[in-house]
């Protein structure tokens, strides 16, 4: 399964751009849950597209694991990333979503 989304390209020159960010969440959901969380997630990324500074965001559930499940988005910095997830739109649209989340570290830099 993959659920997909993408946002407005940032439009600040190169030069003013912060480092490239990737996140990824993963979760641990099967069953009911799976279906709970994979149902959560779009309205997720809607939510998130909506935030300066998205790019891309995704769903995919492992391969060899199916309770196990990731969620990976793209900014273009980490200040964007961070402000979206202080948004009041994405904390409610993302509750029922977080409750499935592993407690890892989740930002990646990209340069």
């Amino acid at each position: 399964m993959l659920l997909e989304g993408r946002g407005n390209v940032c439009d600040r020159p190169d030069e003013e751009r912060e480092d490239g960010v990737f996140a990824v969440t993963r979760f641990r959901a099967d069953g009911d849950d799976g279906q709970a969380l994979a149902a959560a997630v779009g309205p997720l990324l809607t939510a998130l597209s909506g935030r300066p500074g998205y790019l891309h965001g995704e769903l995919g559930r492992s391969a060899d694991d199916a309770s196990l499940w990731a969620l990976v988005t793209r900014w273009d910095g980490v200040g964007s990333y961070r402000r979206a997830l202080s948004a009041a739109e994405v904390k409610i649209a993302g509750a029922p979503v977080w409750v499935h989340a592993l407690d890892e570290p989740g930002a990646y830099l990209t340069d």
